[in-house]
């Protein structure tokens, strides 16, 4: 890339900050900025970087898609842990632009392929579903609690709303993954693997699009259930899993458990970690973490379970 360029996204403003000449513009979040800002950023192939901010960067990401920039997404935590380091303290759209801008620069950050329009309409649908799924457990548990028969009348028409909405979501969703052949491949391939259903498979559909493309290490790392040794002098720690996409993490916690009973060769690790004495979470960690590393595999050979077993 040519020129590094950092973008704070706002509802209703994009501050834009680059790097090889320090320029800094704002322009509006909507038709109008976005093709100014297209034209502003120019033709030469530029690194963009930007925080996901809900439903205020998609239109950024659609406009420069079709563009031969590279978009690099950067997690707002990593982000600030950055500022931090470099002594920035203060806090404006004009100072995250350019620090957007510094650190993408500094670390040489790599840009990720662009999202479709179907992936895109997946990511909003399955963020509605994780909204509906706490919804459903919020009511469960008011239901639990709750003794006045209206309230009960209420909740009850609630729950049963919410169950129709998840499964209108999941039919959607399995809808649009189907209608893609390259996702309906990857939804085959996820599939096939013991433990792993279709709540989780399209999870690691949209969380994890870079499945595939990564080596062990890397997809361990990324969904934060890679081991960090912890280690100073004489001292020397228990080594603990961090970082990462919790949502992965969490998502993986049943797919995992389930393996433990019916995926033979996982079923395997889990008992001898248990057998050589280590804490049953250990255990579990190391299945999720074998599970997240098998999935990347067959996706990237275009295999299934039993093709890979066989």
């Amino acid at each position: 890339m040519n020129d590094t360029v950092g973008i704070d996204i706002s509802k209703a403003t994009l501050d834009a900050f680059r790097m090889s000449d320090g320029r800094r513009e704002q322009f509006s979040n909507d038709a109008a900025g976005l093709k100014k800002l297209k034209k502003w950023i120019g033709k030469a192939p530029t690194r963009v970087i930007y925080e996901p901010k809900g439903p205020y960067h998609r239109d950024l990401e659609q406009a420069l898609s079709a563009t031969n920039h590279g978009l690099v997404k950067v997690n707002p935590t990593r982000a600030r842990r950055f500022a931090q380091a470099t002594g920035q303290t203060a806090k404006t759209d004009r100072v995250d632009a350019e620090l957007l801008a510094r650190m993408g620069a500094v670390l040489n950050l790599e840009a990720s392929p662009a999202r479709s329009d179907a992936v895109m309409e997946i990511k909003e649908l399955h963020v509605a579903r994780i909204g509906l799924i706490k919804d459903r457990t919020a009511c469960r548990n008011r239901l639990g609690t709750a003794r006045c028969k209206v309230i009960i009348s209420q909740l009850n028409a609630r729950y049963r709303q919410i169950k129709a909405q998840i499964a209108q979501i999941d039919a959607e969703l399995v809808r649009y993954i189907k209608a893609d052949p390259e996702l309906a491949r990857r939804y085959e391939i996820l599939l096939s693997i013991p433990g792993i259903g279709q709540v989780a498979a399209i999870a690691l559909i949209v969380e994890m699009p870079e499945l595939g493309s990564m080596n062990a290490k890397e997809v361990a790392s990324l969904a934060g259930l890679a081991p960090i040794t912890r280690q100073s002098g004489m001292w020397k720690g228990k080594a603990r899993i961090s970082g990462g996409r919790q949502i992965i993490r969490t998502m993986l916690f049943m797919p995992a458990l389930i393996a433990t009973k019916f995926n033979a060769p996982l079923r395997q690790i889990h008992e001898a970690l248990i057998g050589a004495g280590k804490p049953w979470k250990v255990s579990i960690t190391a299945v999720m973490r074998k599970l997240v590393i098998l999935a990347n595999a067959l996706v990237r050979d275009d295999r299934i379970w039993a093709e890979s077993r066989a």
